[in-house]
């Protein structure tokens, strides 16, 4: 327990037989429940799992691999019907410091914050330590998710070393959130729907220890990308249409309409000159520059907008 709050930790896992042991072994005692989810390894995972003997753990198996996402909603369920007030995500690999998990649940079982997250990025270490493409990979989807969720001040995106509080579990629609590699990604623009107050917590980036990395960043960063374009426009339409109107909405609109427009019509008036030989008119120079700029600033615009109506939400 912690601040007399019941604890939790879920552990997604699939094909981590040399891992699992070593990180079960590592979680903190103040932690009273541990959900082991083994998401259809192929090895013996779920059996090194069971035999560590620890009376916390439960293994629950999934009948096929839904993906880590999935994993990790299955022990959130488990975790509510079990009453849990703070239910924290670590992965089976040994990446996470289980030293830092102390001041990651703290603050959701003072009621400091709904959702708190590690970041990796905080020190300046995760730059020596992680893969250069890694790293890159990460900030590319950082900023993405930043625009995407509404979470401006929230960085290293796809860190999975959480903590979320049972009131904010019991409000989200676990099974709409994206089931695989884009589920801290999709969680935070759920989360940004219902107000929940998020934070980054420095934690010591962890590599080397035999961990084994199946992403391949080139198919990654474009799906996650089109997850959060789509995350994107459902978290305007749900918080500032259907919820509680807001003039943002226009800005966004009008933006992207004009941006749109002024690169399709810019496009258009450089191809007539390069293979046709039209001449650019100073109408149409006008026009083109006239809409990429105002697109511009109606974006900025509603970016500001969306960054001031989050600010509180820390």
């Amino acid at each position: 327990m912690i601040e007399g709050k019941r604890v939790a930790v879920v552990v997604p896992a699939h094909d981590e037989e040399e891992l699992i042991g070593r990180t079960l072994a590592s979680i903190p005692a103040f932690v009273d429940r541990i959900y082991v989810v083994d998401d259809r390894s192929q090895d013996a995972t779920a059996a090194r799992a069971a035999e560590s003997g620890d009376p916390r753990i439960e293994v629950i198996a999934h009948d096929q691999n839904r993906g880590v996402g999935s994993a990790i909603v299955t022990g959130y369920k488990r975790a509510l019907d079990e009453k849990v007030d703070v239910t924290a995500v670590m992965a089976a690999d040994g990446q996470m410091d289980p030293d830092d998990l102390e001041e990651i649940a703290v603050a959701v079982a003072r009621g400091e914050v709904d959702y708190a997250k590690a970041n990796r990025l905080f020190t300046g270490q995760a730059w020596e330590l992680m893969p250069r493409h890694r790293y890159l990979g990460n900030a590319v989807l950082s900023m993405l998710t930043k625009i995407a969720s509404g979470y401006w001040h929230v960085a290293d995106s796809q860190s999975g070393f959480t903590a979320v509080s049972r009131p904010m579990l019991q409000q989200l629609d676990l099974d709409r959130i994206y089931p695989r590699y884009g589920f801290p990604n999709d969680m935070l623009v759920h989360l940004n729907v219902w107000n929940a107050r998020v934070r980054d917590f420095p934690s010591r980036p962890i590599y080397n220890v035999g961990e084994r990395s199946g992403i391949k960043l080139w198919k990654v960063i474009p799906s996650i990308a089109w997850l959060l374009f789509k995350g994107f426009f459902w978290r305007l339409r749900e918080k500032y249409v259907i919820r509680d109107f807001h003039p943002l909405v226009f800005f966004y609109a009008l933006g992207i309409v004009m941006s749109t427009l002024g690169l399709a019509l810019g496009a258009w008036v450089a191809i007539e000159r390069i293979f046709l030989g039209v001449d650019i008119t100073a109408g149409t120079a006008t026009l083109v520059a006239l809409l990429l700029i105002s697109g511009t600033q109606f974006t900025l615009f509603a970016m500001w907008f969306d960054m001031e109506s989050n600010k509180d939400l820390r």
